[in-house]
């Protein structure tokens, strides 16, 4: 036990020498596992508000009965079932406007809701008369009176005039959700004696079976594992991850060369420790406690930059989620312990794999090669044929997800396969092209700096790899997102086609407005509009109203169309399908589906495809007039303007005081494009700081390794000096040496971050979303990361060069005094 205190306390006295080393080092540990405890935690935060949603009284977590074919059903069938002994209990579910605001609301029957619905928010036995006695309750996190900027105990009205009962704050709920009791549902749905599901709860003893109490009118929905909400976000969790993997083994290249850096300068120190008699086994095992003990550090410094990165990003994730699939997360931070434990174990485990490899040779080679720098680079030459190899191998792995992958992750492995493929044969490249300028090189000094390039080459390749992924990355993910910005301005230009926009507050304020307007010269255009919701083939959908207007027919995306589509849509027995419900449904132009109606099945024929982006339901386009035929009691509060530009404002004003409408009800055109580009630009903004932080990581790890070998390339640099080339120009040949392996990787990665945009646009978007962008190249983007790269570079290998051309004399005669 002494002797191995000895050898740590020896090996700990390198750190004291060379604090900066020992910075690097921390530096690559922190980082690898502040961004991967970071995103987890983003993760984790996301999918515990996921879990309280499903969870909400029942939610998807409960085995329910629902009706094989329409929304609801007659409670009639509930009573049937309790006088037989099952154990269910009603819910009624619908949406309804409060405020402006769309909220779902919930009914349930407190007194039969079963005990072991989930992790469901609980009723106290003193709020139960509250709830249910007149005038009752509506329960709702404590957002939601927030979001509606109402206080507990008001009561709002909903868009149809009825009155909500008091408001009163049960925290356990997710915002967006009004709990009330069923038959105060039913009145304010107007769903007279109408259920939309049975809660099941624990069955004792043996009820009868369900056919024989209400026949075919009811199936069983087993509980599920996962929701919908976690199935829609499951791509960009997935994104996120892959971002905090990348930048996670970026981090460890950090690790990798500062660990061979500090194995180069300490193998003196080791060969004499081996002379002295510590065995290699006692050797390694005190460097391995050194790391694990310098990772437990780093992992704990790694996990408060991981909180305050995720902490800083939670709100434009947050803003993403709710944007892109309406899901609400809350904006404060809770940590589990296990995520301290995962964090402190993913930052002792990278430590442990980044410098395997040199433990593995340490404990390999014989005392004397110890002493020998170059030893540690000549082994790793001979790897360039098996990794060339085996970047052929998964290569072909790409391929065959390609063509058989149907999963999106499928779709993120070809990604993964891809961009491991690239980076292994990165390598064998590089040397392909530096041969090529040995072959061409003229003169001594260009062909020994070809040559010498290929030397270096072995030392630098993992810093390139991490180069090539954090470039192709960018390349692609920038390229994804100008592109869908592009694409996205197009598509908002022809989805709002109106000048002014206004959400009443009901039917009674909407039919006013709209009189009101009638009398304004102004006032080109009245276009109503409607929503209601539905579910076809166990998807749910949104149908939306569309007047018949030539606003519409000229701006509205079809994607494609069968002729005359437009005179069509008017009858009321056809509709526009979006891209993402097509895909899903398999539905193309010329099909017939039929949607549940109040009134029966309502059959369409699909006569067009338009692009919906960002929307997280699949939805129909139809005539307004048959969507209000169909669906009586849709809101009719939307109403579109077309209004002269100049003519615009003082509309608005009018509005605001006539109609005491604020800024969400009445808003024009650029208001509302301006908003919806600023939700977008958040969407991207967790996107743009993790590629900003990865490629940060890359130089950082590009600067390590020409630390590690600015010392073992003494012996190679000195005869030049000693045969008359200066310092400066020394220094000045090493400089063009690192830039012009990073400018090949540089030039290698834009073709691979081509393939990495292609891949997510017509592949992992397709999978995700449903729907697919038009590819686009953006050259002077291109120009741009390309000069970032290189910058990035320059200020990696500015601190070995300047010690170079800096270095006095006297160490490089040194040179020729040592045993190398």
């Amino acid at each position: 036990m002494r002797r191995a205190l000895w050898v740590l306390a020896v090996l700990l006295s390198h750190w004291r020498r060379h604090r900066m080393q020992f910075a690097t080092l921390l530096i690559g540990l922190i980082a690898a596992t502040a961004l991967w405890s970071g995103v987890q935690a983003i993760n984790q935060q996301a999918r515990t508000a996921y879990d309280r949603a499903a969870a909400t009284f029942g939610g998807v977590r409960t085995a329910t009965l629902v009706a094989p074919d329409a929304a609801t059903f007659s409670q009639d069938l509930f009573v049937k079932l309790r006088r037989t002994g099952w154990p269910v209990s009603p819910v009624l579910e619908g949406r309804v406007q409060v405020n402006g605001r769309s909220m779902r609301l919930l009914g349930i029957e407190p007194v039969t809701l079963p005990v072991d619905v989930g992790n469901a928010p609980r009723l106290g036995a003193a709020d139960l008369g509250s709830f249910v006695a007149p005038p009752g309750q509506t329960l709702a996190a404590r957002e939601t009176l927030g979001d509606l900027h109402e206080a507990e105990g008001a009561t709002p009205s909903i868009s149809s005039g009825a009155e909500l009962p008091p408001l009163h704050v049960l925290p356990q709920l997710v915002p967006d959700v009004l709990v009330v009791d069923i038959g105060v549902a039913q009145r304010l749905l107007n769903k007279p004696d109408q259920v939309s599901r049975l809660l099941i709860g624990k069955v004792k003893g043996k009820p009868a079976p369900l056919a024989s109490v209400v026949g075919e009118q009811l199936k069983r929905v087993e509980p599920n594992a996962e929701t919908e909400l976690e199935r829609l976000t499951d791509s960009f969790h997935l994104n996120l991850t892959a971002f905090g993997l990348l930048s996670f083994f970026v981090g460890l290249f950090i690790v990798n060369s500062a660990v061979g850096l500090a194995f180069e300068q300490r193998l003196p120190m080791l060969r004499t420790l081996r002379a002295c008699g510590a065995s290699a086994r006692l050797v390694n095992s005190v460097l391995v406690v050194e790391l694990v003990a310098l990772a437990l550090l780093a992992g704990l410094i790694g996990l408060v930059c991981g909180y305050v990165i995720a902490a800083a990003l939670l709100p434009d994730v947050a803003a993403s989620l709710r944007g892109l699939y309406g899901a609400q997360i809350p904006g404060q931070l809770t940590l589990r312990p296990e995520w301290w434990l995962a964090g402190i174990g993913i930052s002792i485990a990278g430590a442990i794999v980044a410098a395997a490899t040199s433990l593995i040779k340490a404990i390999r080679m014989p005392v004397l090669a110890t002493a020998q720098p170059r030893a540690w680079q000549q082994r790793q030459r001979r790897w360039l044929m098996l990794q060339s190899l085996a970047a052929c191998a998964v290569f072909a792995v790409a391929l065959l997800l390609l063509y058989y992958g149907q999963s999106l992750i499928a779709g993120f492995g070809q990604l993964a396969a891809l961009m491991l493929g690239a980076a292994l044969i990165l390598p064998a490249f590089l040397e392909l092209l530096l041969l090529v300028g040995q072959r061409l090189a003229r003169g001594p000094l260009a062909l020994w700096f070809w040559a010498d390039s290929r030397q270096q080459l072995s030392g630098l390749s993992l810093a390139l790899m991490a180069l090539l992924l954090a470039l192709a990355v960018n390349v692609g993910v920038s390229t994804m997102v100008e592109t869908f910005s592009r694409t996205f301005v197009g598509w908002l230009d022809g989805r709002l086609a109106a000048d002014v926009y206004i959400s009443a507050a009901d039917n009674a304020q909407a039919v006013a407005i709209r009189n009101w307007l009638r009398d304004r010269s102004e006032v080109q255009a009245i276009l109503s509009g409607g929503r209601a919701e539905t579910q076809v083939q166990g998807q749910p959908v949104e149908l939306l109203g569309l007047p018949d207007h030539a606003l519409y027919r000229e701006r509205w995306p079809l994607l494609e169309s069968a002729p005359r589509a437009w005179t069509q849509l008017v009858p009321g027995n056809a509709a526009f399908i979006s891209e993402q419900l097509s895909r899903r449904l398999g539905v193309r132009v010329g099909d017939v589906i039929e949607v549940p109606a109040p009134g029966g099945s309502w059959e369409l024929d699909i006569v067009g495809i338009y692009a919906d982006y960002g929307n997280p339901k699949g939805q129909l386009a139809v005539n307004v007039a048959a969507l209000i035929r169909q669906f009586p009691q849709t809101p009719q509060t939307r109403i579109g303007l077309v209004v002269p530009r100049d003519k615009i404002a003082g509309l608005i004003a009018a509005l605001h005081k006539r109609f005491a409408l604020d800024d969400r009800a009445v808003a024009d055109q650029a208001t509302v494009k301006a908003e919806s580009i600023r939700i977008f630009n958040r969407t991207f903004a967790v996107t743009s700081a993790l590629n900003a932080f990865t490629l940060g990581v890359a130089g950082i790890a590009l600067l390590t390794s020409l630390l590690t070998l600015a010392n073992s390339r003494l012996p190679q640099l000195a005869p030049l000096w000693a045969i008359g080339i200066t310092r400066p120009r020394l220094a000045a040949i090493e400089l063009t040496k690192t830039l012009s392996v990073a400018l090949f990787t540089t030039l290698l990665a834009v073709p691979l971050g081509l393939l990495v945009a292609w891949c997510l646009i017509a592949i992992v978007n397709v999978k995700a979303f449903g729907w697919r962008l038009p590819f686009h190249v953006f050259p002077l983007q291109l120009v741009e990361l390309v000069a970032v790269a290189l910058v990035a570079s320059l200020l990696a290998a500015l601190p070995p060069v300047l010690r170079l051309a800096r270095m006095q004399a006297a160490h490089l005669v040194k040179v020729f005094a040592n045993e190398r």
